[in-house]
């Protein structure tokens, strides 16, 4: 297949990008798997921006938004890109209001909410399922749209670059070979302008607030064509999933109960009762996540307790209801009345802060590729992301990369004589008959992952991780060649590679910033004041 554009995702990100493009030629959207797993569908919280002055929040501004970002990003965030995107927030709302995007209102007003790290009630939300709410929107004006073509159940399997090919040019991106999953049969999809908007990686984890299908594909495929990466080392744990070790079922393991409930009051306590993050933090619960998640874990090791929990039984009896009444009715059916019984929580691996290194465009390194929303690393969320940034970034950046792109690469401009792709080979056509091996090293890399290299690190656990991957590197090749690959293989060998990138990142830092905590460094040093930067020879 050919078309002027090639999107892979169907989230906030992909969609910003895919829709505008549609005024200048023909897109593809792919999907691994239905168009509604995205994280943008999973995101709870809201979106947060800076509204017209006689309905933004007394006393919030633009520089009120942008000091906010740039202090939760622990001094690695690029003020031009905070500036840009943030300076931007009320074109994007009102693009997700084009779209059809319905946020809560009071009365003529839209209602606001407050979250960790801002200093003002900015968040726009749809309830307590901000994210389902933009996704329905989204994707609906996405499929009434002709010049777009959704493709679910397609997994892009590796980008296919001129280098690959071996053609005497500048490196640049011409398209990706794509699993189609109800045949089994690899495609070629032919494109010059290809955008990665995957999302992130939080299944690369034991516990994980994210979609199943977040196993950092568009990462893993950026590498693999030999793209620049940056700042893989900061993975932003969500402070409070909820944690019930009898609730069975993916919902119970990676139920997130959004932040925006410690910014209605929701209040951080250990078993006996005590708000333990004010020893940590004036700002307590609403402290940037970073602070929070480091203080729960600090908190439970102190304790020798399995969690935390996050206190709201002194709101008014039917605020949790009327005000999250997604997270009111989940709570319920795992047993729990938040309005009787403080909910508890744990953390649990959530944001992905770096990713393929682009500018606010998000451009790569290589030519014709773009990466827009979790997958890239634009300079916004630094060394931590402040709450509802990633929305925001999604819908603005999408939008800048195809004004970038049609500068470029205008459509009625070939960027090069095009080269024969080769179809695909599978390594051999025997189906994988040992499936029980890729069961135990997906399990054994998000164990190791969250043993050795999440909240709080060591130089020695770092070690002890790179050691094992690499050898599951190793197995993981092999069967990759060695049999006709499917879904489960492709985001085996998909997780492998990103969770390689993030504790070479994170041995690279020899300080503690931001997401990146460790024991053996724990201050945070002048010379490390940079991006950690990765690319494969």
């Amino acid at each position: 297949m050919t078309s002027d554009f090639l999107v892979v995702g169907a989230g906030i990100a992909g969609l910003s990008f895919a829709l505008r493009a549609a005024k200048h030629g023909k897109v593809t959207v792919l999907t691994k798997g239905k168009a509604e797993e995205s994280n943008t569908a999973w995101a709870q919280g809201g979106i947060a921006s800076v509204l017209p002055e006689s309905l933004r929040a007394e006393g919030d501004s633009v520089e009120s938004h942008i000091t906010d970002t740039l202090g939760a990003g622990a001094g690695l965030c690029k003020e031009e890109v905070v500036r840009r995107i943030v300076e931007e927030g009320d074109d994007a709302i009102e693009d997700l209001l084009g779209y059809g995007v319905k946020f809560d209102k009071e009365g003529d007003r839209f209602a606001l909410g407050k979250e960790g790290g801002h200093s003002h009630r900015r968040i726009l939300h749809a309830r307590d399922t901000t994210g389902r709410e933009v996704a329905r929107a989204m994707l609906q004006a996405a499929r009434n749209e002709p010049n777009i073509t959704l493709l679910e159940d397609h997994f892009v399997t590796d980008l296919i670059t001129s280098a690959r090919l071996d053609v005497v040019s500048n490196d640049r991106v011409l398209g990706a070979y794509v699993l189609v999953r109800e045949t089994g049969q690899v495609m070629v999809f032919r494109s010059d302008r290809v955008v990665l908007a995957s999302g992130g990686c939080g299944k690369v984890y034991l516990y994980t607030t994210n979609p199943d299908s977040a196993t950092g594909d568009g990462v893993a495929l950026g590498w693999r064509a030999g793209a620049t990466m940056a700042n893989m080392e900061f993975i932003q744990f969500h402070p409070t999933c909820f944690y019930n070790p009898a609730a069975t079922g993916p919902e119970a393991r990676s139920f997130l109960v959004s932040e925006a409930v410690r910014g209605e009051g929701g209040i951080l306590r250990n078993g006996k009762g005590e708000d333990f993050t004010k020893k940590v933090d004036p700002r307590g619960s609403l402290a940037p996540r970073d602070i929070v998640a480091r203080a729960i874990d600090q908190e439970i090791k102190r304790t020798g307790a399995a969690c935390v929990y996050l206190d709201v039984t002194h709101k008014p009896k039917g605020f949790m209801k009327e005000h999250f009444p997604y997270i009111h009715a989940t709570l319920l059916k795992f047993g729990v009345d938040c309005e009787k019984t403080p909910i508890p929580v744990v953390p649990a691996a959530h944001y992905m802060c770096g990713g393929l290194k682009t500018d606010v465009t998000g451009k790569t390194t290589i030519r014709g590729l773009y990466a827009v929303g979790e997958v890239g690393c634009t300079g916004l969320h630094g060394a931590n992301r402040l709450a509802s940034n990633s929305l925001l970034e999604g819908n603005v950046v999408g939008r800048l990369a195809l004004e970038e792109m049609m500068r470029i690469y205008p459509p009625d401009k070939p960027v090069m004589d095009a080269p024969v792709i080769p179809e695909w080979h599978h390594g051999d056509v025997a189906e994988p008959d040992e499936l029980v091996v890729i069961y135990h090293n997906w399990d054994e890399i998000r164990r190791l992952m969250w043993d050795y290299v999440s909240i709080v690190r060591t130089d020695n656990r770092l070690r002890r991780a790179a050691a094992r991957l690499r050898n599951l590197k190793k197995e993981v090749r092999e069967f990759y060649w060695g049999h006709r690959v499917n879904a489960d293989i492709l985001e085996l060998r998909n997780l492998v590679a990103v969770a390689g990138l993030i504790v070479e990142c994170a041995l690279r830092r020899r300080e503690s910033r931001g997401l990146h905590y460790t024991l053996d460094y724990p201050e945070t040093e002048e010379r490390f004041l940079k991006d950690t930067t990765l690319r494969k020879f």
